[in-house]
């Protein structure tokens, strides 16, 4: 499917990204990244064998000249960040994100692109135990993460109303869990808690505090293993119909931590701030429907993914902290 098609990937320097890209480049796809990274950053990241364009995604002239002469278009633009950012950085993390999903959407539908993927969340679930891809509109996304939420369902919505209204069909939607890896932002102030349990465990913080009592449950999904969904969610996946991407299973906060500690050097000891806020109670994707559309299982464990984030981490800290900041990184 893949071999000799133009693939424009927007967000490729993130880290869902640059698996993906990697994996297009080995298929035989000609690939274009635009992201807002500086061209000498983004050719270290990805090496010679894909074009990089620098473009400001939340701009529509820019997104069209970019979009011209495309087949595919993975979308994998994002604003990652922790708990905190989605208030105290409400417009910083909305806004954008509107503007550019908005904006690449419309370019590629304007262009007759024929395959799009646009990556969801599970952000925009309401708040519940077990969310399986039917009960999105059973109510709003928990205030945490409203804005992000919102925003999220509204991208999928956009693709919906192109295919009633003009039959474009291209639109495939996964909503992946909570994904970290390689590539990852490892800034504290803004990484999401296992990326910023790392960094903080290797800087020297012992204690570790993590926000929260341990109590909260969620799902970890790897990003090679959302790399390889995304893949198979274009091929596979029937036009509009969203598809979870977790790992099928819940971990606590407090198990999470407690892993990231014995792998990291000096096993430090953790601490729980209990004044900090800690999100819902618990998040867990179904998982059914990828396996059933797209075949799709996630290879890597919980233990084996940190562990290797932390070797990519330990080798490329100089790179990580290079990284765009928040309103500007790669999902």
């Amino acid at each position: 499917m893949y071999k000799g098609k133009k693939v424009l990937v927007a967000g490729g320097t993130g880290t869902i990204g640059i698996p993906t890209v990697r994996r297009l480049v080995k298929l035989g796809a000609r690939v274009t990244v635009v992201a807002l990274d500086e061209p000498a950053y983004a050719r270290e990241l990805l090496g010679h064998e894909v074009e990089f364009k620098h473009a400001d995604l939340t701009s529509p002239d820019e997104c069209h000249a970019v979009m011209e002469g495309q087949e595919f278009v993975f979308n994998l633009v994002g604003i990652k960040g922790n708990t905190g950012i989605g208030t105290s950085l409400a417009a910083s993390y909305f806004v954008p994100m509107i503007l550019f999903q908005t904006n690449i959407m419309e370019a590629a539908f304007m262009a007759g692109v024929s395959r799009f993927l646009f990556v969801s969340s599970v952000c925009a679930y309401p708040q519940g135990e077990l969310h399986d891809e039917d009960n999105l509109w059973e109510g709003m996304p928990k205030q945490n993460d409203r804005y992000a939420g919102i925003a999220k369902r509204v991208g999928e919505i956009q693709g919906e109303t192109y295919l009633l209204e003009h039959q474009w069909d291209a639109v495939r939607v996964i909503r992946p869990a909570n994904v970290f890896g390689p590539y990852d932002d490892f800034n504290p102030a803004t990484a999401q808690v296992i990326p910023a349990l790392i960094s903080r465990a290797l800087s020297g913080e012992n204690p570790l505090v993590v926000w929260g009592d341990g109590s909260a449950v969620r799902d970890f999904v790897f990003s090679e293993d959302v790399a390889d969904a995304a893949l198979l969610a274009l091929e596979k996946a029937p036009a509009n119909v969203p598809i979870n991407i977790g790992s099928g299973r819940g971990i606590t906060i407090k198990d999470l931590a407690d892993t990231v500690a014995s792998l990291v050097p000096g096993n430090p000891t953790i601490e729980w701030d209990t004044t900090k806020p800690a999100g819902d109670p618990i998040r867990l994707l179904a998982t059914e429907r990828a396996q059933e559309l797209l075949g799709y299982t996630p290879a890597t464990s919980l233990a084996d993914g940190i562990d290797q984030t932390i070797e990519w981490y330990l080798s490329n800290s100089d790179l990580a902290n290079r990284r765009k900041g928040v309103v500007n990184a790669g999902e």
